[in-house]
């Protein structure tokens, strides 16, 4: 299972940086109206990516501090994902309807959250089951 939600959160991330990348050509930060604090989107990609290496560190010793490291470092970038999730949702045709954050496809955004709802589940039950060991 430990693979299986690594392969999900490789999936996770292709999707995210292709929001990355439409944000970043749509001016990203430097476009006076975003929804986005610059902050979140920065720190989410971060955070992602050190518990990925954390995740890869328990796959290569089986340590179950590992996996919880890498759990709890998911649970910031779950945070921070359902932050700008709901901006974008409230932003999409409502009166706010403007800025970088509009350009993302809705299908992008709905494949990257729910590749990473799977990591997240997959990572938890692959960290309970690693300390059950």
């Amino acid at each position: 299972m430990g693979y299986t939600a690594l392969g999900a959160w490789v999936l996770a991330a292709t999707g995210g940086g292709r929001l990355l990348v439409i944000w970043m050509a749509r001016g990203g930060p430097s476009t006076k109206v975003t929804r986005f604090p610059v902050l979140v989107v920065a720190g989410h990609p971060l955070a992602a990516l050190a518990g990925l290496v954390l995740w890869i560190a328990y796959l290569a010793t089986g340590s179950a501090a590992w996996a919880w490291a890498a759990f709890g470092t998911l649970l910031v970038v779950i945070l921070q994902g359902f932050l700008m999730f709901t901006r974008w949702l409230v932003g999409r045709g409502g009166r706010h309807a403007r800025g970088t954050d509009q350009a993302f496809p809705a299908t992008a955004v709905i494949t990257h959250g729910t590749a990473a709802v799977a990591t997240f589940v997959l990572v938890f039950l692959t960290a309970m089951e690693a300390t059950r060991a």
